[in-house]
Order: C-alpha cells, then sequence, then structure tokens
C-alpha cells in the first residue's frame, strides 16, 4: 500500500461521509459536511510526522473517524448505519494492509561461485594400493578454484587419481512465518454491527455541594442497547452526554464551620431548576454529592437526603472520598482520554478542601485515592486577615510552629509556606506511598496502587483552573497560591501534564452522568415492590458450580448476611451473585435455597433483591416464582457488576423498558479523619 492510496481511501471516507449527510440531513448537510471535515482533517493531520508507514496512517483514519462524526452527529441509528457503511470499506484496506505486510519475501539467490557449493566433494585415490588418500581441506580448495594447472599429490610412487561425487544437501525445513497480529478494526472504531438496536433519552441531573463552591447541571443521557452475535447483552448503556444548562458557581452557603446552610442551598437549586424550565418530574436520574471539607459537616447527610429526594425521579444522594476522585476523573474527560490515546494517567481534582485522585489506564479506572489538600483549608482576604482555618490547616501550622488564629494577619510568607507544604504533600502520594508524617496525616484513603507506570498527570477542579491559567485565582483563599506551587514542583520533575476537557465542572459533571448504571432488560419484578429503593447494601453470596446443593448454598447466604452484621428479615440488603450458574437444572436448585434461606424475609414480606453479575435474572426469577412461596415480593436484576461495601439505590424500569436505573456508591458523611480546633 502506498502514502497515496491511504490518501485515496482518506478521501474516499469523506465522499461516502458527505454522500450519507446529503441523503439523509438533506437541509443541514453543507454545514455538517464542513464540521466533520474540519474535525476528521484536525483528527488527522496532528500526526502527520508521528505516523510513518502506511499501515500506522491506515490506523489513524480508522481510529479517527467516529469522533470525528460524534462532532456533528449524536449516537443514533443514522449515526449508526454511517458506522457500518464506512467500517466495512475500512476492513477491506486494513485486513489486506496487514495480509501484504505479513507476506514472507522469499530471498533471491545468487549465482554460486567456484567452491562455494558444498555439495561437490573431492576423493583422491591411489590406483596402486586401491585406498582413499587423506588430502589437506585446504590443498583440495586450491586443486578446485584454481584456474592453472596444478600438481597432484603422489601415493605409492604414482599421481593420485581424483574423484568428483555432489553429496545430496538437505534443504532445510523453513519455519511457516507467523502472520503479526493486529486489531480487529470493531475495536479500533468501537463498533460492531448489532441485529437489535434501541435507543433511550433521559434527563439527568448533577448536584454538587463543595467545599468552596457548589453548582448543578442538567444533561441528556443518550443509552443505547444492542444485540449482536459479539454482543449477547441486554444491557443499555451510555453512549452520549449533552449538557443542557449550566448553573453559574456559587460559594457553597455555610451558617458555621460545622453547618451547610440547607435552606439557601435548596432555594439556589429550586431557582436554577426554574431558570433552566425544567421541573423535578422531568429529571428521571441523577446524583447529589457533597464533596471534601463539606462532607464532613455536621447536616451533610440531611443536605443530601433533602435535595435527592426533593430533585426528581431517581436522584441519588452519594459521599464518599474514593467516589469523588472516580466521578471527578470520569466528569473530566480524562478516563475517555487515557482509551483514545492508550496511555496511564494520573487525574488529580484538586478543590476547596481535598484533592481526589485516580489513576486512569486505557479507559478504565483502576485505582483511587484522597489527600486534605485543598485552596479553601484557609481563608485569608485581601488584606491577609484570617476569616477561615479548617482542621487540616491546624495541623499543618502546629508542624510548622505557627500559631494563629481567626481574624489574625498572616503574613504572606507563611501563606505561602502553607500552600508550598500542601502542595509537597500532594506531590508525594502522587508519586508513591505516603511516607512523610504530613502526608501520613493528610490522607483520607488508602494510598494509590503504583503497579504500572504513569505516563502523564491532569488536574481538574478549582484549583485546576489556576494551575493552567485560566483563571486569576482572587477567592480570599490560598488557592492561587497551591496552583503556583503545584505548578513549580511538577515542572521541577519534569511530569508531563495534559489538560483535561473540564476542569471546575468535572465532578458536578461526573455526578450527572456516570454514576447511573442501568440493568439488563431481561429482569423479573413484582409490581407489588415500590420503587425506587434506597440505600440498599450489597452482600455478594459465592456460588461454587463443584459444590452447587441447597445445604451448602443456605449455609453461605447465611454466613454472608453474618459477614456484614447484618440480621435476615429485619435488615433490607441486595444479594449479589458474581458466579456463573452452569446448568439450567440447577436454577430450581437455586430457587428451593432461596426460599429456604430467607424465611423471615419471606415472613415478613421483606423485599428480597437478587442481583447477578450474568444474563438469568429472568429465568432465574420465573423459577423462584413456579417452585416457590415467593410471589409478592421479588426483584431480580442481572448485568450489574457489584462488590462487598457497595450501596445501591434502585429506581424504577427506564419508560417502558424492564431495564432499572441503579446507582453504586458510598454512603460515607461526618467519618472521615477529625483535626482539633480552636474556637
Amino acid at each position: 500500500m502506498s502514502v497515496d492510496t491511504v490518501s485515496s481511501i482518506r478521501k474516499y471516507v469523506s465522499y461516502i461521509t458527505s454522500e450519507f449527510f446529503e441523503k439523509q440531513f438533506n437541509e443541514n448537510a453543507v454545514i455538517m459536511r464542513s464540521t466533520f471535515e474540519e474535525a476528521f482533517n484536525s483528527l488527522l493531520d496532528q500526526y502527520v510526522l508521528r505516523d510513518n508507514s502506511e499501515v500506522e496512517k491506515l490506523r489513524r483514519i480508522i481510529v479517527s473517524f467516529r469522533p470525528a462524526l460524534s462532532a456533528v452527529l449524536q449516537p443514533c441509528a443514522e449515526f449508526d448505519a454511517l458506522m457500518t457503511m464506512v467500517q466495512a470499506t475500512l476492513k477491506v484496506s486494513w485486513d489486506g494492509a496487514h495480509r501484504r505486510k505479513n507476506n514472507t519475501k522469499m530471498k533471491k539467490q545468487g549465482p554460486i561461485m567456484p567452491g562455494s557449493d558444498e555439495s561437490i566433494s573431492l576423493a583422491f585415490f591411489c590406483s596402486v594400493c586401491d585406498e582413499e588418500i587423506d588430502v589437506p581441506h585446504e590443498e583440495k580448495q586450491k586443486i578446485l578454484n584454481s584456474e592453472e594447472e596444478v600438481e597432484l599429490p603422489q601415493h605409492c610412487g604414482q599421481v593420485v587419481k581424483i574423484k568428483i561425487s555432489r553429496t545430496p544437501v538437505e534443504k532445510p525445513v523453513e519455519e511457516e512465518a507467523k502472520d503479526d497480529a493486529y486489531e480487529p478494526i470493531e475495536l479500533l472504531m468501537g463498533h460492531i454491527k448489532a441485529d437489535d438496536i434501541e435507543y433511550m433519552k433521559v434527563l439527568s441531573v448533577g448536584i454538587d455541594i463543595g467545599s468552596s463552591t457548589s453548582h448543578l447541571i442538567f444533561s441528556r443521557l443518550t443509552l443505547k442497547r444492542e444485540v449482536s452475535f459479539f454482543n449477547m447483552s441486554n444491557r443499555f448503556v451510555m453512549v452520549n452526554r449533552e449538557i443542557i444548562y449550566e448553573s453559574p458557581i456559587i460559594f457553597t452557603p455555610l451558617i458555621d464551620r460545622y453547618n451547610i446552610d440547607i435552606e439557601a442551598v435548596v432555594k439556589f437549586c429550586e431557582d436554577e431548576y426554574k431558570k433552566a424550565g425544567i421541573t423535578p418530574e422531568d429529571v428521571e436520574t441523577g446524583a447529589v454529592i457533597v464533596t471534601g471539607e463539606t462532607a464532613k459537616k455536621k447536616n451533610a447527610d440531611e443536605i443530601v437526603k433533602r435535595l435527592s429526594s426533593e430533585s426528581g425521579k431517581f436522584v441519588s444522594a452519594a459521599a464518599g472520598v474514593n467516589l469523588e476522585s472516580l466521578l471527578g476523573a470520569m466528569g473530566s474527560g480524562i478516563v475517555a482520554q487515557s482509551g483514545y490515546l492508550q496511555k496511564n494517567i494520573l487525574h488529580v481534582d484538586v478543590g476547596g478542601g481535598t484533592s481526589n485522585m485516580a489513576i486512569a489506564s486505557k479507559g478504565q479506572v483502576l485505582s483511587t485515592s484522597c489527600i486534605n489538600v485543598g485552596g479553601r483549608l484557609l481563608g485569608i482576604d485581601e488584606e491577609f486577615k484570617i476569616w477561615r482555618i479548617d482542621g487540616p490547616t491546624q495541623f499543618l501550622m502546629k508542624e510548622l510552629g505557627m500559631s494563629y488564629k481567626i481574624g489574625d494577619i498572616i503574613l504572606e510568607a507563611d501563606a505561602k509556606t502553607i500552600a508550598r507544604e500542601y502542595a509537597r504533600a500532594l506531590i508525594e502520594v502522587m508519586r508513591g506511598p505516603a511516607t512523610s508524617s504530613v502526608a501520613k496525616e493528610l490522607m483520607m484513603a488508602e494510598d494509590l496502587n503504583f503497579s504500572i507506570p504513569i505516563d502523564e498527570v491532569s488536574f481538574s477542579g478549582g484549583v485546576a483552573e489556576m494551575i493552567y491559567g485560566r483563571d486569576d485565582g482572587k477567592y480570599d483563599d490560598i488557592g492561587n497560591y497551591l496552583a503556583e506551587e503545584i505548578r513549580d514542583q511538577i515542572n521541577e520533575l519534569s511530569l508531563t501534564i495534559v489538560e483535561p476537557v473540564n476542569k471546575i465542572r468535572a465532578t458536578v459533571i461526573g455526578a450527572g452522568a456516570f454514576s447511573l448504571s442501568i440493568s439488563g432488560s431481561t429482569t423479573f419484578h413484582y409490581d407489588t415492590i415500590e420503587l425506587p429503593i434506597d440505600n440498599v447494601p450489597v452482600v455478594p453470596v459465592h456460588l461454587r458450580n463443584e459444590l452447587f446443593n441447597d445445604e451448602w448454598f443456605i449455609e453461605d447466604i447465611k454466613r454472608a448476611f453474618t459477614t456484614f452484621d447484618m440480621v435476615e428479615g429485619e435488615d433490607l440488603v441486595a444479594l449479589y451473585f458474581k458466579d456463573y450458574i452452569h446448568h439450567e437444572d440447577r436454577f430450581k436448585v437455586f430457587a428451593r435455597a432461596i426460599e429456604k434461606a430467607l424465611p423471615n424475609s419471606i415472613a415478613n414480606q421483606k423485599p428480597i433483591i437478587l442481583i447477578f453479575s450474568y444474563d438469568f435474572a429472568k429465568m432465574l426469577g420465573i423459577s423462584i416464582r413456579d417452585e416457590t412461596s415467593i410471589q409478592t415480593n421479588l426483584l431480580c436484576l442481572d448485568e450489574l457488576t457489584m462488590e462487598a461495601g457497595d450501596w445501591i439505590d434502585i429506581g424504577a424500569p427506564l419508560k417502558s423498558t424492564n431495564a432499572f436505573p441503579i446507582t453504586v456508591k458510598s454512603l460515607v458523611f461526618n467519618q472521615n479523619k477529625e483535626y482539633s480546633q480552636d474556637d
């Protein structure tokens, strides 16, 4: 394949896309074509010097098509149709390029020079004694290769005779050349032709009550369910997020250092709903999250519960530093970027009270952590008068030999010193486990898992706006000093920094768009169960297929309740089964074991919630209905991934489907590390 051929393929892809736009979107075809070409060319041209081979250039065309198309068209039936058309065209070129690359080239053989043919041998015989005479190899070569007459050796007084023979030489067995493995085009394009596709749009809200600021966003989420030979799942997944309204960012209203001003926060949210032209009845899903130092306030639990109950049909209350880290990384766009670039990126969301860290690798979050480092942990006005000192700063001042109190005038040098120490602690835990006494004290979660090398680092949150020079940072706190110190220390270490798409709004975008999971569509439930159900602890139960009998199964369920300090029949739990049930004839065994293991739940009409990682909730639900006395209080969901320690909210089925919205979360309020504070 030549460079000209690759250029022709690029032009042909643009031609197919243009013709498709003309046919499907006649009135908007011109502007769509222009926008697509601009995005497509931009993606390709930035790598023109990096992609040297024809295969690399073709790969770049393949991986760039979907993001370029997404610039003009949201996921829909037309989107899938065009992806399938272009994929079919590029697949031929992609497979052909690799076939040519892997073809083994036969080595050309030159002429056989005299003496180089190892199949020819010379033997010297004596005609007198009739024996073969041993002649040195060098002399043999001289006799064979000389262009002049050479005197032959003698034996028994006579010149020896020469016998020339050809010895058969076995040709070496050529190893069959193995083709280099290459990525399937379906993987590169992120698209598989499906037999059955269904789209659904839902309105979501994300509300973030942070240490420094609070805000909300409304998003239109596009969910897609597709069934194909390669994907037998019945689960909806989010394929697109469109932000349709962003509120102003306000300082989080506080009554005092211990309490959030709940009425002020509620009033703010009510006003923003009105400005957006949205009512709580319109909102189908979302999350309210309290982050950073605000999660330590005495009434943090109360504010999120009130907001979640008044903000929509299924809006979850969420908190917890690891959840914040996950949502911040997802909402910033870095997780998606790590997948597109196939990089390992350490992302840090630096807010007012905490820095939430996450390692994103090739599209997945592998590890999360959090440290008490933020721009609003020390509040100072323009005259350097202290108006706020949070617990971590009290600790840090003591370590530094400072004794400032609220109302004091702090030296600018001291304010910078505090910011420098915060930055040092953050950089320390961004590079490895906490080792210094300061970093250990400020840590709010386990250290990050650095089992993979970090390629790049990125930042979001309010302080990140200053790190990247997007904001002057005059907010009556040390945020600007902290940003400057982080930037300087990162530069000293020569770490590679990348800038995410979303910074200050990363967590609220994560709460509104990435907190939602959707169950499979083949579920089972009785209408008598009232939804939504909030704050349900997940209790894993292990299925050992080699010991699949009801006696063992009953004991393991009892053991699971005991492990999590739950009482069967009193506490509402979700029993989670990660393992696969290998034979359908075991469904009846499973059904009878559930009935025997949960007698109090059945008697008390407690909802029995069973969740499976594999797609057989409906079949098991039917077996339980047909084989047991459980006839009114059963909910079976599947195709969900959960872990011990998770809590979930379960909403009513979305629209006309049997797919249930699930929020997997943590609930941690007022349980963070406490620091002594002076009044």
